[in-house]
């Protein structure tokens, strides 16, 4: 089972001038996006990274762009991979709105507390969001699983709608409680999918070590290890 690195890009323009953005273009990072960039690429450096996919929209490739130029323990990183499954919810008429003004909009209680109802007007809504996004995941796990083996590292950068979307699958949660989750600029949140349930093992980590995700070294013949959905009883030794 591949480890998922669940990336939110960085702070953008839209962010810092409280607008939501949605599939608006020209939303770039600013200072602070660019420099949380940066140091995610530092923190990720020890990983070898199979993949790097990557919603469409700028402020999620510019932060994969500088993901991908600190080379990893293996060398030049893999180009990212775009796919539009995994770009921001399509916020419809709210697109480029003021949050604080969105705020006062009737819908903006069902999109609090009954989310899975939520259909933006002119847009999109926010369950098929989720199940778009979880479409492209788990598609994109099993062909890394494939190509790469189960011990393979790769990384998904996106929205924090979609994030909270894909942890609260992962987590088992209706989508009615995603919004108790959090993944803010440049956090990493960490998935893995066993066949019969996701492992959550990390969410909203904007400067923890990521070097523990490593894979394992194995002998050249080792035998392919049997990928196991169990839970360890009495809590996991925290070995990689």
């Amino acid at each position: 089972m591949p480890t998922l690195l669940l990336v939110r890009h960085g702070r953008s323009t839209a962010n810092t001038a409280a607008v939501l953005a949605g599939w608006t273009p020209g939303v770039h990072l600013d200072d602070t996006g660019r420099e949380q960039a940066a140091a995610l690429a530092r923190r990720v450096a020890p990983l070898p990274l199979a993949d790097v996919v990557v919603s469409p929209l700028e402020r999620c490739q510019e932060t994969a762009a500088a993901l991908v130029a600190v080379d990893g323990p293996t060398g030049p990183r893999p180009a990212p991979r775009t796919d539009e499954r995994l770009g921001e919810c399509g916020y419809g008429d709210w697109t480029g709105r003021a949050l604080k003004d969105l705020a006062k909009e009737p819908l903006w209680r069902t999109v609090q507390s009954h989310p899975s109802a939520a259909v933006f007007p002119g847009g999109e809504g926010l369950a098929a969001m989720q199940h778009r996004a979880l479409e492209a995941v788990r598609e994109h796990d099993a062909r890394i699983a494939a190509e790469h083996g189960d011990d393979a590292v790769w990384v998904a950068v996106t929205h924090g709608d979609v994030i909270k979307a894909v942890l609260a699958d992962a987590l088992g949660m209706h989508l009615d409680l995603f919004q108790r989750l959090s993944a803010d600029p440049c956090s990493v949140s960490v998935v893995r999918y066993a066949p019969l349930r996701p492992f959550v093992l990390r969410t909203n980590d904007s400067g923890g070590d990521l070097a523990g995700f490593a894979p394992p070294r194995r002998k050249r013949r080792a035998a392919r290890r049997a990928v196991s959905s169990d839970a360890v009883v009495g809590g996991s030794t925290g070995a990689a």
